[in-house]
């Protein structure tokens, strides 16, 4: 029996669809669930939330396993899979529901997650600053079902063979020691 305690990260960085193929590649990473968070409204809806006004981010909820991954290496593969120096925008997508977050669930994530931001903003002084938000989780709401597993289901769309296809292969290139084997 497994008795290993899991735990929870929650990043917005973007289009969810492209954030949760991103994350279910992951070693120790349990379940990745798309959805919303940050906002107002209770229960919103992807309508709602695609329209700007509720106040939430896309987002993915991870229960992952610290004894095979560490939260640094999630913020690791979480800050090199999206832009975190542009505001409220990531790709051809605009708007607050889009904007770049960390959604802490303990002090050290979030202690762990400003000095992440603060050293890629030093070690990089002649480039644009990361404006990621840190905030804490306050509720997570899952999206509808079609949104689950969205790019398995959809492989063969526009938007995954144009958008996030090289985002997973940007992903397997520079961490791939961080991935599950494929069988």
């Amino acid at each position: 029996m497994d008795n290993t305690k899991k735990e929870i990260a929650v990043f917005g960085g973007g289009c969810f669809w492209c954030t949760e193929a991103v994350f279910k590649m992951m070693k120790g990473v349990e379940t990745v669930l798309p959805g919303y968070a940050g906002g107002t409204t209770e229960n919103p809806t992807y309508e709602q939330v695609s329209e700007g006004s509720t106040g939430h981010a896309e987002v993915v909820y991870i229960e992952y396993d610290p004894t095979q991954v560490t939260y640094k290496s999630l913020l690791t593969v979480f800050f090199g899979s999206h832009d975190p120096t542009t505001l409220n925008q990531q790709g051809n997508d605009y708007g607050t529901q889009y904007r770049s977050v960390v959604f802490y669930t303990t002090p050290e994530q979030r202690q762990e997650a400003e000095a992440f931001i603060a050293d890629m903003n030093d070690s990089n002084s002649a480039g644009a600053p990361v404006i990621t938000e840190v905030q804490p989780l306050d509720k997570f709401y899952v999206a509808e079902d079609y949104h689950k597993d969205y790019y398995a289901n959809h492989e063969n769309a526009g938007y995954c063979q144009v958008v996030i296809n090289p985002k997973l292969e940007k992903v397997q290139k520079e961490f791939g020691d961080l991935l599950k084997t494929l069988n």
